[in-house]
Formats: C-alpha cells, sequence, structure tokens
C-alpha cells in the first residue's frame, strides 16, 4: 500500500484478469435474486446465496492459478450491476426516490449503508417511480444502470459492501483486488439528475462534479487500506470512448484534465496523509493510446502516480514509442481476449509479451485479459461434445479445441504468465497445442463454403434498394387500413413455466413432434386471443416456440453451434446463451413460416412475421474472428431475405426484422463510424430490399442511446421503426424531429424491464410527448421490447392501459381533426 510513488516491483506475476462471471456456474445468483424479488426468501436468505457463489468463484480462480497472496484474484462480484454498486457506494442517490434514500446517511455519520430493498428499488422500480434507465456497456451486450447525478448530489461513502467483501475473502485466505468503477467514468456513464419537472439542469454535465465525487472515493480507499488491501482496481473505459466523452458533452481534452485531476487526488494519498492501497486503473474495451492527440489518455495516466495501468491489446494498439512515466508502473498487458471465445495464439501472443516492456517503456510486464471475462461462459467443459443431442446443437469434438471459455481464459493467462518469466521451453506443449488446434480450425469443413461465397460475389447495387417509400406507404395504406396510432407490441408475449416445460420435454425426447407441436399451436392461439380482447391493431404470434431471440435463429442456420450451458449475464437477473458462429452461414430451410401462417389462420387482423436482423445476430452471437464481420454480416442477411420471401408467400402482411443491437457494435472511436454503419445498415438492407411494396417491414431498436445513429435509422428504410424510450421519457424525439425523420416511429411508452404497470395517465403523457414533436399520422403504439421477461398479471393491464391511452390520444386527433 502507498502514500507516495516508489520503484516498480512486479505484481500479479502468475498473471491476473479484470473480473470473472458472476451470476454462478449453473446462475445460482439469478435463482436466489428471483426468488427474493417474488417474496419467497429474505434478504439474509439472498446474502447467503450470493455470499456462496462469490466464494465459489474466488476458490475457483485459486484453483485455475491465480495467485491468492498478492490481489491477483479480482473481486468483482455483484448483486446486480457494477455502476449501481459505485452508486450506493459514494452516495450517488436520486432524490425521486425521497421516501427510500432520505434515510440512508454517510458511513462517517453513523450510517449503516444501503438496504437491499433500496438497492432494488433503484434497479427494478417503485409503484410510483420507475428505475434507473438501462443502457449497453460499450459495445457489449451488458447493460448498466445509468447514475442520476444533479448539482446537489451529496457524494460520501455511503455503503462499504466492498470492504466487506474484500474481509469475506480473507476470512477463507484469499486476498482479493477490490473492483470499482473509476470516478471519470462512472461521471462520463451517468446523466444529468432530472430536475421536478423532467428536464435536465440547463447547461450541467455531471463531470462537473468530479472535484465533490472524489472525497468519496478517497474514503473508500482509506477504508480499504485500513482492511488490508493491497491493491484496488478502478475500471475507466470511458477513457477509450469517443461516443461515451461526446454524449456526456465533454472533450478528449476535458477527459485528460479529469484524469489529472482525479489521480493526482487517490493515487496522491487523500485523505491528506491517510495510507491507501495501490491503483491498477484499467482502460478496457478499446486503444487508449492516440500518441497523436493531444490528448493522449494513455500519456495522461502514465503522468500520475498510479502503480498499474491495464491496456486492451486485443481490441487496442501496442504504443509506437516508449510512454513518459509508464517506466515507473506495471503495465498489465491485455493480451488474452475477454470479448470473444477463441482459442489465442499463445505464440504470438508469448512474442508480443517479450518485447512489451521495451517497446512502451514499462517498468514491468505482467499478463492480463483484455477485459473482464463477464461477457464469456464460465468453462467449455461443462458441455457435452459427443453424441445427438450435441450433433443437433452443432456441437463438435473439433469445435471444443478451438473455443475458450472463462475458465481456459484464465489457464492461458497462466501459461502466458509462465512462459514469460520462465522463457518458452516451459510451456512449450501448451503453446504447440494451441497451435495445432488454430490450424484444425482453419481447415475443417463448413469454415469455407463454396456456394456461400458464390452467392455474395454476385451480389450488386441493386440488392441493397427496395422501391420508393411513397408507393410503398400507399400499398401498404390500402392492405392493412390500420387506424391513426396503431398499437402493436414487440413480439414475444411472457415465457411461462409451462411453454418452457413443454420446450424441454421436447428438446429432451419426453414429448413427441405433435405432442410439442399442439402445445406451442395452444399457446399461439391464447396469446392472439388475450391481443383481440385487448383491442391491439397488428398482433404477434407470441414465440412460445423460442427459447431466445438469437439462439432460435442459430439453431437452424448452416455454420452456428449453440450450448447448453453457455450463460452470460445480459443485466441483472437475465443472462442469455450466446451462440457460436464458426463457419460460413446459410438457411436448409425455412424457420419461422409455420408458426406466422398459423397464428395468422386464426385471426384476420395482421400478424407480423418475426426475425431478428443479421448485425443482432451478429453482436449477440460469439463470431468467428477469421474474416470481416461485414462479409459475415451479409451471409446472415441472405439467409434472412429468403426467409422474408417465404414468409411474404405465406400471405404475411407485415415483418419485422429486429436490430436491437445496431447502436451496440457502434465502434467506440468516431472515426470508425462510418464504415460499420455501412456494412451494419447495408446488411439490413440486404436482408429485406427483396420485400415487396405492399409488405410492410418494421425493425425495432432498445437497449442504447440513438442519438449517433438517427441517420443510420432512416438509412434502414424500414416501413416502421419500434425503439426503446420509456425510462428515458422520449429522449431520442427531439433527434428524430431534428433529423426530419418521416418514415412510421413507435417511441416504447411502456418500460417492460421493470415489474411495474404503468397507469393509462402515464402511457398519456408518453404518447403525449412524442405525437408533439412527432407528426402523429407517423406515430405507433407500442412497449419498449418483447414481454418475454414478465408476467401476465403485469402485461395484460399494461397492454390495456396501453391501448386506452391509445384509443384516448387518437380520439382527440380525429376531435381536432374536425
Amino acid at each position: 500500500m502507498s502514500t507516495q510513488t516508489h520503484p516498480v516491483t512486479t505484481p500479479f506475476e502468475g498473471g491476473t484478469i479484470l473480473g470473472y462471471p458472476r451470476i454462478g456456474r449453473r446462475r445460482e445468483l439469478k435463482r436466489a435474486l428471483e426468488a427474493h424479488w417474488a417474496g419467497r426468501t429474505s434478504a439474509d436468505e439472498l446474502e447467503t446465496a450470493a455470499r456462496e457463489v462469490r466464494l465459489a468463484t474466488l476458490r475457483r480462480l485459486v484453483e485455475l492459478g491465480l495467485d491468492p497472496r498478492d490481489g491477483s484474484v479480482p473481486g468483482s462480484s455483484s448483486s446486480y450491476d457494477q455502476v449501481l454498486d459505485t452508486a450506493v457506494t459514494v452516495g450517488a442517490l436520486p432524490a425521486r426516490f425521497d421516501a427510500l434514500v432520505s434515510g440512508v446517511v454517510p458511513l462517517r455519520d453513523g450510517g449503516t449503508g444501503v438496504p437491499p430493498s433500496t438497492y432494488f428499488a433503484l434497479a427494478r422500480g417503485t409503484d410510483d417511480q420507475p428505475p434507473l434507465e438501462m443502457t449497453k456497456w460499450f459495445d457489449t451486450n451488458y447493460h448498466y444502470l445509468v447514475p442520476e447525478i444533479g448539482p446537489g448530489t451529496r457524494f460520501a461513502l455511503t455503503d462499504d459492501r466492498v470492504v466487506r467483501e474484500h474481509l469475506e475473502a480473507r476470512a477463507e485466505g484469499i486476498v482479493t483486488r477490490p473492483v470499482v468503477v473509476g470516478p471519470v467514468t462512472f461521471l462520463l456513464l451517468s446523466k444529468p439528475e432530472p430536475t421536478p419537472d423532467g428536464a435536465a439542469p440547463d447547461g450541467f454535465r455531471p463531470l462537473d462534479r468530479l472535484e465533490d465525487l472524489l472525497g468519496a472515493y478517497a474514503e473508500l480507499l482509506h477504508a480499504l487500506a485500513a482492511a488490508g488491501a493491497p491493491w484496488v482496481q478502478l475500471d475507466e473505459p470511458g477513457l477509450v470512448s469517443d461516443t461515451l466523452i461526446a454524449a456526456a458533452g465533454a472533450t478528449r481534452a476535458e477527459v485528460a484534465q479529469a484524469v489529472t485531476r482525479a489521480y493526482a487526488v487517490l493515487a496522491g494519498g487523500a485523505p491528506a496523509g491517510a495510507d491507501r492501497p495501490d491503483l491498477l486503473v484499467t482502460a478496457p474495451y478499446g486503444d487508449l493510446s492516440r500518441p497523436d492527440d493531444e490528448a493522449d489518455l494513455l500519456a495522461a495516466l502514465a503522468r500520475t502516480d498510479v502503480e498499474a495501468v491495464a491496456l486492451d491489446l486485443v481490441r487496442g494498439a501496442v504504443p509506437h514509442a516508449p510512454v513518459p512515466g509508464l517506466d515507473r508502473k506495471t503495465l498489465v498487458a491485455g493480451v488474452v481476449d475477454g470479448h470473444g471465445v477463441w482459442r489465442a495464439d499463445l505464440a504470438a501472443r508469448l512474442d508480443l509479451l517479450e518485447h512489451l516492456a521495451a517497446r512502451t517503456g514499462a517498468g514491468s510486464v505482467v499478463v492480463g485479459t483484455s477485459t473482464s471475462l463477464l461477457h464469456v461462459p464460465h468453462d467449455v467443459d461443462d458441455e457435452e461434445w459427443e453424441g445427438p443431442a450435441a450433433a443437433r446443437a452443432g456441437r463438435s469434438p473439433a469445435l471444443r479445441t478451438w473455443l475458450a471459455f472463462a475458465d481456459q481464459k484464465v489457464r492461458e493467462v497462466a501459461t502466458l504468465a509462465r512462459g514469460l518469466t520462465a522463457g518458452r521451453d516451459a510451456v512449450a506443449d501448451a503453446l504447440a497445442e494451441a497451435t495445432a488446434a488454430l490450424s484444425s480450425r482453419a481447415a475443417a469443413p463448413g469454415v469455407v463454403v463454396p456456394g456461400v461465397r458464390e452467392r455474395l460475389a454476385t451480389l450488386d447495387a441493386s440488392s441493397f434498394t427496395r422501391g420508393a417509400h411513397a408507393e410503398r406507404v400507399a400499398a401498404q395504406r390500402e392492405r392493412l387500413a390500420l387506424p391513426p396510432l396503431p398499437t402493436t407490441t414487440i413480439g414475444s408475449f411472457p415465457q411461462t413455466t409451462e411453454i418452457r416445460a413443454a420446450r424441454a420435454a421436447w428438446a429432451d425426447g419426453e414429448l413427441d413432434d405433435d405432442a410439442y407441436a399442439a402445445a406451442m399451436r395452444a399457446e399461439v392461439e391464447r396469446v392472439v386471443a388475450l391481443q383481440t380482447e385487448l383491442g391491439l391493431d397488428v398482433l404477434v404470434h407470441g414465440e412460445p416456440e423460442r427459447n431466445d431471440m438469437v439462439q432460435y435463429f442459430a439453431e437452424q442456420l448452416d455454420g452456428f453451434a449453440t450450448t447448453q450451458l453457455g450463460w452470460v449475464q445480459s443485466y441483472g437477473s437475465r443472462c442469455v446463451r450466446p451462440p457460436i458462429l464458426w463457419g460460413d452461414v446459410s438457411r436448409p430451410a425455412p424457420m419461422t413460416v409455420g408458426w406466422a401462417r398459423y397464428a395468422q389462420s386464426v385471426t384476420p387482423k395482421p400478424v407480423k412475421g418475426m426475425l431478428t436482423g443479421p448485425v443482432t445476430i451478429l453482436a449477440w452471437s460469439f463470431v468467428r474472428d477469421d474474416q470481416p464481420l461485414a462479409d459475415t454480416a451479409n451471409q446472415v442477411a441472405l439467409a434472412l431475405r429468403d426467409e422474408v420471401s417465404d414468409l411474404e408467400d405465406a400471405g404475411i402482411a407485415v415483418v419485422q426484422v429486429d436490430e436491437p443491437a445496431l447502436r451496440e457494435l457502434l465502434p467506440l472511436r468516431r472515426a470508425d463510424h462510418a464504415e460499420y454503419l455501412r456494412w451494419s445498415v447495408g446488411a439490413f438492407r440486404l436482408a429485406t430490399a427483396g420485400a415487396r411494396p405492399a409488405t410492410q417491414v418494421h425493425t425495432h431498436l432498445c437497449y442504447s442511446e440513438f442519438g449517433d445513429v438517427v441517420g443510420a435509422i432512416d438509412g434502414l428504410d424500414a416501413d416502421v421503426t419500434s425503439l426503446e424510450a420509456a425510462r428515458s421519457r422520449m429522449e431520442i424525439v427531439p433527434a428524430l424531429r431534428a433529423a426530419g425523420y418521416a418514415r412510421g416511429i413507435g417511441p416504447g411508452v411502456y418500460d417492460i424491464h421493470s415489474p411495474r404497470v404503468p397507469s393509462v395517465e402515464e402511457v398519456t403523457e408518453l404518447l403525449g410527448l412524442a405525437v408533439r414533436s412527432i407528426d402523429p399520422g407517423l406515430v405507433w403504439v407500442n412497449p419498449d421490447c418483447g414481454l418475454k421477461t414478465r408476467r401476465y398479471e403485469e402485461v395484460t393491464p399494461a397492454l390495456r392501459h396501453l391501448v386506452e391511452a391509445a384509443r384516448s390520444a387518437r380520439a382527440s386527433l380525429l376531435a381536432a381533426a374536425r
């Protein structure tokens, strides 16, 4: 622990990682959370379950080779979200939750921390307050909760869970390195706390509160030092994101100044004279080094007195020349990919490591992951790779040798660390095995399929272009005859216990095909009948047959494999199993047509055909890294284009191609935006450009800040776009108006990520914000997202309120037109 700069000694010589999956190897924390939220268990019982998951994780990391003595093992657990954890730690509690937060006082004033009920209220909302807004964590499929910071936010150390968890681990003989979101990134991720009228304070930026926030961080470091923590990890991924910096209303130069000030205070030992742990500052998800930029944030960080810096050397580049100040620091070289599942080229990684100190000027170099391993499943060995079930899922013994999940990546880190300290001969067998796996993958059948490549080669500009928008509007209006402010949902309906049980029984061979189809058809009929009774205008079949909006398609497309236990946290207790896209993609048979045709047969109202778009399928899969993403996206797009054509032939008049991840994959560097938007928009257009004029093409986007991609949303050339907008209170609407957006638009009026049922008045208010800014003739009324994760007790009244609000607004519009 330090109060001043000292000569570099090498920590973490056996390697380290920046974080690890935290939901539990078998999703134990997910089940514990949901049992508590349902009222079946107490807060103490939840904490007992969470503690078991935390300690099992720490023991596993030691077993895999991380040193339990020196802070090599990260303490990166969370009961919901790491940004929320930081917010409650430093007292960033929104005033609108006054009834819950008014009794929370700083620890120095005798406070006892933030109760679980308050913590989860911020995450999930209350009867009278919506939860904190949720959006994507950089370019990943993880979602964080957005803190609300205002001029009056009172920062102080308000909760010491991170300290208690460090002591908990020490009692087990493991000295962890507590992980906290860094102060600059925390403020960049935050939004201005709304004033009582819902507006943001004029000219205020959360970053303006840095000086006040640093006192709370200094209190935390002092408490951790007292608890014996030798190191603390402060995550600063915001430093690599031009997009986030701009969205926060800042410049890179201002962020460089913030970094300089923050770490002058924190690395200088504040509070004055207090001891503190050594500091590891991380910059994952991109390139921190910009040597040609006057505001080179790596240079700014290197000039501070922090003891170690972690760089992402998978997404980012190695600095071109030694960085002044880095000679006094340890460089944690992120050479093992924390973001993907492909086995590392260990020989090439070791080549880089052996020359890294000289190239960067670092005082010492240790091996690490590029990001937290939060984004990958636990263990390749949890899966079955042989047998009929594995074959149906596209898994094979060969594929297994190409992959590295979290546990394998920890072993890769340990192997490289040993090679760096003991020499190549000490790890020769591991290097040879990795090289052989890479060669096997390159030559495997299905990785390259000539027919798929030949079809791509025939594409020209006409393949990406649909007919004139005005012609389509007229044809669709005549075919669909919809009222003003038409109502619809986004696609999925609640997946009940009975649906999941039937699907599992069918997958296990306990339910035959006919019985399974009958059960799913009965559910489709029930969902269609419910929508009809509620008065919705454009219906969906509810997707009972789909376990996940990406996995469902991956199971039916060549070139994919799916897992049984490859769970990854998406947000809170929500987990997904990203498919593995390993080869060229094609569609052997129709995927959705039978279900859409059946749903349309039981109602005269239009039923949407539901597809997941090519960009989202890539974003929510682990995608091959041996060819450009654009090529892979176009392969998926061609498969979807064939599906759209088959849906039209089956009589489906509305086809929705969801792209919730369009904004998610937007590169963090602004200079890379144009090329990404070129191919991502192009892939969507390739999938939909073959649709007939009278077929209404919808798309859906969610989980993101959309201001940076308004032009791209228009460029998709969809007839109707629905957007997540309820939590942000229609923040996207002014940008759409300013851009002159003139297509159908459905800004969400029902936040489905909270169990709250919005009142008719709430929905009416949000709908009013939309129609006052956008031509009412373009507006659709819909929830923010699909309803799969909600219960019918919530969904039915919420949709009833949505329809009632739409009818009221419709009547007002018609009356005003008379």
